[in-house]
């Protein structure tokens, strides 16, 4: 039977690179994001047929959930990722940076649970799928320059532990994903080092393996997941030394 996939933030990046290793796999995609041109460019260059677009900003609650319930009207849904996200960087004391925080917030975090939103009752009812966010190892300490991107991210996480224990006893199951550094067009123009710095098809494939085993929460690449357990356990004192140091993230404006 083939498996349905509704993925937001499907125009580039890692929405675009999961849409095509599912699409390898003989999937139908529902692909949401702000481009029609970049959507058709993505869909025209899948395998199989049968996949839809929809042009939305994953931050109007509405259009997102009309966009759910029409993939929705053709049938149950397998998985569902949120994988729409932005990244900036931010300083409190630069004021016109607020709507910048807010903007990252809404779309990394409130954007995640209205994904899901349309698509939690019928999973429940089949007793099956995936619900998966997409956190990121800098929500393990907060990074200078980058507030709101590191906020969002934690929060992420957190919602979607609570979600994966709210959901436990009803077979659906809630992944969460922690990218380390990837080559998309967010990391393209980062101003410092990115260690283990993984091409975004090989973390797609190695994303839906995780997505397919029901795992909880996994870092990809897994290097980057000792560096994220070893940054749990420094003293703030000596991550504060060292953090201070870090090259910054360029704001927006």
């Amino acid at each position: 039977m083939t498996s349905r996939v509704f993925i937001t933030g499907a125009s580039s990046g890692i929405g675009a690179a999961l849409a095509l290793a599912y699409a390898r796999r003989g999937a139908q995609l529902g692909l949401l994001g702000r481009r029609t041109e970049a959507l058709q460019a993505v869909v025209d260059s899948l395998p199989g047929s049968g996949h839809v677009i929809y042009t939305v900003d994953v931050r109007d609650r509405d259009v997102l959930h009309a966009a759910a319930n029409d993939f929705l009207a053709d049938g149950p849904v397998d998985v569902v990722i949120a994988s729409a996200g932005i990244s900036v960087g931010t300083l409190t004391e630069e004021l016109d940076d607020y709507r910048v925080f807010e903007a990252i917030i809404a779309t990394n975090l409130n954007a995640t649970v209205a994904t899901f939103e349309p698509f939690v009752a019928t999973m429940k009812k089949q007793g099956k799928g995936r619900l998966v966010g997409v956190a990121s190892v800098a929500a393990v300490r907060g990074l200078p320059g980058a507030g709101a991107y590191s906020a969002s991210k934690a929060a992420v996480r957190t919602y979607c532990e609570s979600l994966r224990v709210e959901l436990s006893q009803t077979g659906v199951k809630v992944v969460t994903l922690a990218p380390g550094f990837i080559q998309t067009p967010m990391t393209a123009h980062n101003p410092y080092k990115m260690p283990f710095l993984m091409p975004v098809e090989k973390f797609a494939a190695q994303a839906v393996l995780a997505i397919g085993r029901g795992v909880s929460y996994t870092v990809i690449p897994w290097q980057m997941g000792w560096v994220a357990r070893l940054l749990r356990l420094v003293p703030d004192r000596l991550y504060d030394y060292f953090a201070v140091r870090r090259e910054r993230k360029p704001r927006q404006n």
